[in-house]
């Protein structure tokens, strides 16, 4: 049965005997440091602080918190902290990996390391969004919003893959993928068009596994059952769409900001394509955004 609200994730988890093993890079700031408490407290997760611990055991005597319910790995510098949270997931000592004080660009340099990182020779990193939104009647599926700016086609095949895996992972047994443009004409000289119909070509033929995909699609024929009818759009997809994959980093960040400030939309967003999935929580995310992208990791991570 499919999961239809971020809660369900947390019920999902609660249940498992074996809980999954975070490790948060540079983990010096009371932001992550809550996110992880709450984490650890709900037993979600188990959890390693990988920092300069006198600065650790300072936030977590400031905020309360209980500092017996981490691992601490001491290691003040920040790239070094990093590097360490990396390896740990490299030697099986963790399931996944949280960004903490440590600046995005530092962060991502430990994971794409070509020798000590995260990421498979040639494969894809994308970010990935599972978004509750009020006036949607399940959760919805998006990618990318934060790491590739302009993804070619080929990139787009990894990223209607990795939005499969995660609604799997959710439940979906059969997602149903909106390949989003701005209209549903394919329009040669509007490469989202072509690359969107030759996506669901293939979808039809059964080369993107079991799915149902169609593009190009408007946003509005994607969720909205009421336009598609209206401008006779017959699809498994339309109105209905598990998954969303923007045909670029601009329409997709968008997208995800109005939703989560105008709309009060709830979240949880991830890296994928690298050997174990990856929370990349901004200083501007609330606290239950950085606490349901743990729960998405740990659901997602193997």
């Amino acid at each position: 049965m499919a999961i239809q609200k971020i809660d369900d994730i947390y019920e999902l988890l609660k249940g498992n005997t074996q809980k999954k093993r975070l490790v948060v890079a540079y983990a010096n700031d009371s932001h992550s440091i809550e996110a992880v408490n709450k984490a650890v407290e709900m037993g979600i997760v188990e959890a390693t602080l990988c920092g300069d611990e006198n600065e650790i055991r300072k936030v977590c005597t400031e905020h309360g918190f209980d500092i017996s319910r981490f691992k601490i790995v001491h290691e003040p510098v920040d790239t070094k902290a990093a590097a360490k949270a990396v390896q740990m997931v490299r030697d099986k000592e963790a399931d996944f990996i949280m960004k903490g004080l440590v600046s995005t660009d530092k962060y991502m340099r430990a994971i794409l390391n070509k020798d000590c990182g995260l990421l498979p020779p040639k494969a894809t990193l994308s970010h990935v969004v599972v978004m509750e939104c009020p006036n949607y009647h399940k959760l919805l599926v998006f990618s990318d919003a934060a790491i590739i700016p302009a993804p070619d086609f080929s990139q787009k095949m990894a990223i209607v893959k990795y939005v499969t895996q995660i609604a799997n992972a959710l439940g979906v047994q059969r997602p149903k993928v909106a390949m989003i443009s701005a209209t549903e004409q394919v329009l040669p000289k509007v490469e989202s068009t072509t690359d969107a119909a030759i996506l669901a070509k293939m979808g039809e033929r059964g080369q993107l596994g079991n799915i149902d995909i169609d593009g190009p699609l408007a946003l509005d024929v994607a969720i909205d059952k009421e336009a598609a009818e209206i401008k006779k759009i017959k699809s498994p997809v339309a109105g209905d769409a598990d998954c969303l994959v923007f045909p670029n980093i601009e329409s997709g960040n968008v997208f995800y900001k109005t939703n989560t400030k105008l709309a009060n939309a709830r979240q949880g967003a991830i890296l994928v394509g690298a050997t174990a999935p990856s929370v990349l929580s901004s200083r501007g995310d609330s606290v239950d955004a950085k606490l349901n992208s743990i729960a998405l990791a740990a659901l997602f991570a193997k």
